[in-house]
Formats: structure tokens, C-alpha cells, sequence
């Protein structure tokens, strides 16, 4: 049968509940003091996943590919808001857990299956930066009573899933591995991601592999500099409306290198309920930092699109300017 229907304004289609349960239930904190703790979801990450997975209502089970809303998803925080652990979770949920969509059960509710050969790749501009997510996934799995025997080959530098299917980090380097038809994608960083790094060719040649596998991807970045035209810029700026942009702001108009008062309300808005954050740490680094390098601390910290060399865009300016192009952004 079809979709049953909203049961409440604004409810649409999703395996997003589906696979935030799975990771709920399997994923654990990967380090620190509460590492091998279950790993719990915030509400904005919850509000990505039902984006992220959300499914058309005339979706077919035997097109899988183009069964959800959105080709790719991106997801814009500041620095240290977990984007790297739910990076993890979620590559752990495209290597084993109900992702794909497989219809609609006899209440009307979609159902999801794993990839049976899942291909899935944790990319960055470098091979550092791909640590930022492979070293949060390893211990998220291997210190998990539940994952740990779904997923048991962890190495080094590549897991092997049952069945024929693997993750591995790979980098814009990796000429010969970039050709592969990869199930999901890890975009870490794409704020860094440029032409002459070769962030374009990898992000363009992924997504030719995704195409072929009816896969997708995640970008994850900190606010970037404009004048790099960086892929995560590029995305941001698509007029593609199958792309979900998830993209927390601060209000306009607050003075953040400045105004100690408004930079603090910038950061409350931008780390949401990231409750692990200790907001009064952020602002001393950001503080700090905005000595000597203001626009790279309102980059980092205060999720702004700011010019690398310090001058700031009119307030307004960046959201006037694609009005309308971005209906899916989160508030």
C-alpha cells in the first residue's frame, strides 16, 4: 500500500526515525570520559535524519535510487559541535543498518533493508582530515556489544562488512580508488575542498560513482571563506532544489569579532543543544582568535560566511542574494 498519510501537519515520509533508532540502539560515544556509552542523537540531529532520509511519496522499491527526496544533504556547524561522531554514526547505519528503501508495510509506514554490498568512503581534501571521522568510527564499533559483531574486520586503514562490502578513508590522491561505484559518501571539511587541492574532481567524480549506485552523500563543513569558491560553496549556492542544506545561523546584524555580548549570542544559537559544548570555553579560543585573525574565528566558531581577509559581508547580504533557492534549509 501507499503512504498513510500526514498524521499531523507537516509530516512527510521517512526512514529518518528508522535509522536514528538503529544508531541509538547500536552506535556508542567513541572517546573521552563517557566513551562506550550509548550514543544519543540531539534534536538538530534528528531533524537532519528525517531530511536526509526523507522518501517520496510516489517512491518505488524497485528505484531505490531516486526513492528519496534529496540526491545529497549538507550540514554546516561550527567547530566541535559533533560533526565528526554523528559522521560516524551514520556511516555505521549505511554499512549495516535499514537504509534503503523497500516499500511501504501494510500500515502505510516506510520500511528500509541494508546495502547488500555496501561501498562506502570517508573523504577529505587530506589524509589527516580524514581522521576527523575514521578515528571516531573505529572505537564506535569495536566498543559496541551490538555493532562490534556486525561489523568485526576493523583495521587501520579499512573496514570490511560482511558480504563484500568495505569503508575506507580515501583522499583527492586516491586516483585509483576514486572511480568506484561507492554506495555512500563522507564529504568531510568541503569548506576546504578547492580546485587547486582537487577538492572539485573529487567531489564530481564521487558523485558519478553514487550516481551509478543510486547511493548518496553527506557534506559536513565549518562556514567557508567565499573568495575560495569551495565545494561546499558551490553546494550551498546549487540551484538544485534535491539537495537538503542544513545551515544554523546566528541572528543578523550582531557584531561577532567585536561585541563580546553579541558573539555570545551567536554561539548559543549556532552550538543549539550541543550540550556537551561549554560555551564560555568557545568564547575564550574565539576571543582570542579574533586578536589576530577575526575572520577565520567567525568561520569557525560563529558558523558566518566571512572573507579570509577580514572583511565581512553586509549583514543580509549572503541570505538576499539566494532567497528562495534553499526551501529545505533548517531554520
Amino acid at each position: 500500500m501507499p503512504w498513510r498519510g500526514p498524521e499531523e501537519p507537516g509530516e512527510v515520509p521517512s526512514l529518518g526515525g528508522l535509522v536514528g533508532e538503529w544508531i541509538e540502539a547500536h552506535c556508542v560515544i567513541p572517546d573521552m570520559d563517557h566513551m562506550g556509552e550509548p550514543y544519543r542523537l540531539t534534536d538538530e540531529m534528528w531533524t537532519f535524519l528525517l531530511n536526509h532520509y526523507r522518501i517520496r511519496v510516489d517512491a518505488d522499491p524497485r528505484r531505490h535510487g531516486s526513492a528519496f527526496e534529496y540526491r545529497r544533504s549538507q550540514l554546516v556547524r561550527p567547530q566541535k559541535w559533533g560533526k565528526s561522531p554523528f559522521s560516524a554514526a551514520l556511516v555505521c547505519a549505511e554499512a549495516v543498518g535499514p537504509v534503503v528503501f523497500d516499500g511501504w508495510d501494510a500500515f502505510g509506514e516506510p520500511v528500509g533493508r541494508p546495502w547488500s554490498t555496501p561501498l562506502i568512503q570517508i573523504t577529505a581534501a587530506s589524509e589527516d582530515q580524514t581522521g576527523n571521522v575514521y578515528d571516531a568510527l573505529v572505537p564506535m564499533i569495536d566498543y559496541s556489544d551490538s555493532l562490534s559483531p556486525l561489523i568485526p574486520d576493523t583495521g587501520l586503514t579499512r573496514i570490511n562488512v560482511p558480504g563484500g562490502g568495505s569503508i575506507e578513508p580515501v583522499t583527492s590522491q586516491a586516483r585509483s580508488r576514486l572511480g568506484q561505484r561507492v554506495t555512500f559518501v563522507v564529504q568531510d571539511e568541503t569548506g576546504t575542498w578547492t580546485k587547486s587541492n582537487g577538492g572539485w574532481n573529487l567531489a564530481d567524480t564521487q558523485r558519478r560513482g553514487l550516481a551509478g549506485m543510486g547511493g548518496r552523500a553527506v557534506e559536513t563543513t565549518n562556514a567557508w571563506d567565499p573568495s575560495e569558491n569551495s565545494v561546499a560553496q558551490q553546494t550551498y549556492e546549487s540551484k538544485s532544489d534535491d539537495i537538503y542544506r542544513d545551515f544554523l545561523q546566528g541572528p543578523p546584524g550582531l557584531s561577532y569579532a567585536t561585541n563580546k555580548a553579541d558573539r555570545r549570542k551567536i554561539h548559543r544559537v549556532v552550538y543549539g543543544d550541543s550540550h556537551w559544548v561549554d560555551l564560555d570555553r568557545i568564547e575564550a579560543d574565539a576571543s582570542e582568535l579574533a586578536e589576530r585573525d577575526p575572520a577565520q574565528a567567525e568561520r569557525f566558531f560563529g558558523n558566518r560566511i566571512v572573507y579570509g581577509h577580514g572583511s565581512w559581508l553586509r549583514d543580509g547580504l549572503w541570505d538576499a542574494r539566494y532567497a528562495g533557492v534553499r526551501d529545505g534549509d533548517a531554520a
